[in-house]
Formats: C-alpha cells, sequence, structure tokens
C-alpha cells in the first residue's frame, strides 16, 4: 500500500516501513504520529485521490529521533559592486518510520 502524504507544505509518497526526515516536530522518540493530510492511496492497484484529502486515511509513523542536517551555505557576489554576503542554514528534522497506512 502507497500513499501521499502532505507535511510542512511538502508531499511525500511513502510505503509501510520508509523512514523519512520531516521537518522539526518536537517530539520524544518512540513516540507515534498520525498524518491526517492524505493526499492519494494506492491499494492493490486501487488508486483514490482525495479532494483534497481521502476521507478516513491515516498514515502513522513512529518517530526515531531528531537533528540537524548539515550546514548549507548561502553566498551571493555581485560582480563589480564590492558586495559581497555569505550566510548558513543548518535544518532542524525529525526523523520518522512509517508503521502503518490505513
Amino acid at each position: 500500500m502507497t500513499a501521499i502524504i502532505k507535511h510542512g507544505g511538502k508531499q511525500y509518497k511513502v510505503n509501510e516501513g520508509d523512514i523519512l526526515c520531516l521537518d522539526h516536530m518536537g517530539l520524544e522518540p518512540k513516540a507515534k504520529v498520525e498524518i491526517k493530510e492524505v493526499l492519494a492511496l494506492d491499494k492493490d492497484g486501487e488508486l483514490t485521490v482525495g479532494a483534497p484529502y481521502v476521507d478516513g486515511a491515516v498514515v502513522e509513523a513512529e518517530v526515531i529521533n531528531e537533528g540537524r542536517d548539515k550546514k548549507v551555505v548561502i553566498f551571493k557576489k555581485r560582480r563589480r559592486k564590492d558586495s559581497k554576503l555569505k550566510r548558513g542554514f543548518r535544518r532542524d528534522f525529525t526523523r520518522v518510520r512509517i508503521t502503518k497506512i490505513a
């Protein structure tokens, strides 16, 4: 069974047992999460598309850990203008394992 979920303004295609890095949720490890924003559900070749969400569909996940990604360096330079800007950014994430699609 496959589902397409929406979380944090992004869409993810998930199966049971998949591991995802979602946006930071501030939860403890082993906590359970229910994602009710299911956009589409594929069950044995039968596709159900929601408008905008599938009624009664829930994706359950278990939190593995939380952390921070590698640093992304943003460097802007305007040639011949003596203008430079260097910034860094590290995204906080919550790693989850998909346990059940219902």
